[in-house]
């Protein structure tokens, strides 16, 4: 799916992106240089997890193929998120889906003026709530009225998630938790990474542990393992609970990173439509980047910088 371009205009100082402008794109921030542009968010973090927000352009190195690149764009500008949040309400969540509504309720709590959020469910069928709103009691409203069913099609409304997203403003995200693994989709892991690194969507995944009994032996099960594999292609995170009361301060997590990326970007030396590898590393010891591990060199799959 291809980008839209988009465009403001500078300040007579060279500011490169106007409070206008951040609406505009996530992993596309507007420049009037008429050069191209590679973006990548990242989230930096500490040993202990914690999110770093003190540093600078010279503290990154972006690597492309392994090969170090000169770094042209850099921003640390709160920009805004239009994002889609899928529960899964299937069956295995049945007990659970009091503690999912009250936690997906705290993330819309905490979404920033110009953030917009569409909340979605999975089960034996795909279903949204509303359109993108920032009206938070209207996301209340629309995540204690979706259905529950029985089966588990996690992948075909990661899709559908990605067709919502298609033509919106914004820095485009899914935020998306199950406890089990895909069961009756159409669509598949490769298919949804290909079409999430196309469109610079970037993936959250909350997966919830259970314990089972098989005869008389526990066993630990968790959600589809391609999740994982999705979130870190994608420059999102994973985050894997065994205790169903730590998914109030997750979603929490999820909302405070989201409003605490850097905004990376260099000129790529040709657009030869192939996908390139991406690697963001910290110089300052003890730190570690996290984003997008790829992108598509064509001029609609990358900043337009007008």
């Amino acid at each position: 799916m291809a980008y839209k371009r988009l465009t403001t205009r500078l300040c007579a100082c060279l500011v490169l992106i106007c409070a206008a402008g951040v609406a505009r794109a996530a992993d596309r921030p507007t420049f009037t240089t008429g050069t191209q542009i590679v973006a990548v968010p990242s989230t930096v973090t500490d040993g202990e997890h914690r999110i770093v927000l003190n540093l600078t352009k010279d503290d990154f190195e972006v690597l492309e193929d392994s090969r170090p690149q000169r770094v042209t764009f850099f921003e640390t500008t709160v920009l805004p998120i239009r994002v889609v949040v899928l529960l899964d309400t299937s069956a295995s969540m049945a007990g659970t889906l009091p503690q999912l509504r009250t936690a997906a309720r705290e993330f819309v709590t905490r979404l920033l003026p110009g953030d917009v959020c569409r909340v979605g469910a999975f089960n034996d069928r795909v279903q949204f709530g509303g359109d993108f709103t920032s009206d938070q009691i209207g996301l209340a409203q629309d995540i204690d009225t979706l259905d529950v069913g029985d089966a588990t099609r996690l992948y075909d409304a990661l899709g559908a998630g990605l067709d919502t997203l298609a033509d919106g403003a914004g820095r485009r995200v899914i935020l998306v938790l199950t406890d089990g693994a895909d069961t009756e989709s159409r669509s598949g892991l490769r298919s949804v990474i290909g079409r999430a690194r196309a469109d610079g969507v970037m993936v959250y995944a909350i997966g919830i542990e259970r314990t089972r009994l098989y005869g008389t032996h526990p066993a630990v099960s968790g959600p589809d393992r391609g999740l994982k594999k999705l979130t870190e292609e994608t420059g999102g995170g994973y985050f894997a609970l065994a205790k169903t009361t730590d998914l109030g301060t997750t979603f929490a997590r999820i909302a405070d990173e989201l409003h605490s990326q850097y905004v990376i970007g260099f000129s790529p030396e040709r657009l030869d439509g192939r996908l390139h590898t991406l690697a963001v590393t910290v110089k300052r010891p003890g730190l570690t980047a996290r984003g997008r591990r790829s992108y598509v060199a064509t001029r609609e799959h990358i900043s337009s910088l007008e």
